[in-house]
């Protein structure tokens, strides 16, 4: 017959096999790229997803001359996430639109996936998904490409995390594609 430290040690044996089998693994960590016009909402939207507080936010100063430079950041990059303000005026959307294609089309970035997010979907002047797809003409330039649009608002974060996620289910899918020689 056990003793009682003996049964409590085989129960904290046991219960810890079972239940405690240390941390979980741990989690991939991806390089992405997040790009789009000044005043789309890439700070704003990065930082709540961070749990920062919104009112530390400060927009980026200087974003419209550094444009020409966004190519020196996409070195390494695993993805891409390109934030648009869905109700921005039309010249605005032009330029969105430009750069869009300019990254689907660069070298450094054409294989990887895209994270779309059609961001301020709370203004009265947000255009829809839809919109935005035809506008943006991306099922013939993105074709054959991975990529999502998706709206989103900082009043949805859920929509943003749900997004992320998607970009993430791409990342992992691309990793376990063999490779092409």
């Amino acid at each position: 017959m056990l003793g009682r430290i003996d049964q409590l040690s085989i129960f904290y044996k046991c219960f810890k096999a079972l239940c405690c089998k240390g941390p979980p693994p741990p989690r991939p960590e991806y390089d992405l790229v997040c790009i789009g016009l000044t005043g789309s909402g890439k700070t704003s939207l990065l930082s709540q997803l961070c749990s920062e507080n919104p009112e530390n936010i400060v927009s980026t100063t200087g974003a419209d001359t550094i444009r020409k430079y966004w190519s020196r950041y996409y070195q390494g990059s695993q993805g891409v996430i390109f934030v648009l303000d869905s109700a921005s005026s039309e010249d605005d959307l032009e330029t969105a639109r430009n750069e869009l294609h300019s990254a689907l089309q660069h070298p450094q970035l054409c294989t990887l996936p895209f994270l779309i997010l059609a961001n301020h979907q709370d203004k009265p002047a947000a255009r829809s998904v839809q919109e935005i797809k035809k506008y943006f003409e991306l099922e013939p330039l993105a074709r054959g490409k991975r990529w999502i649009l998706k709206p989103c608002s900082l009043d949805d974060m859920e929509a943003v995390k749900d997004s992320f996620t998607l970009l993430i289910n791409l990342l992992e899918e691309r990793e376990l594609e063999p490779s092409r020689m």
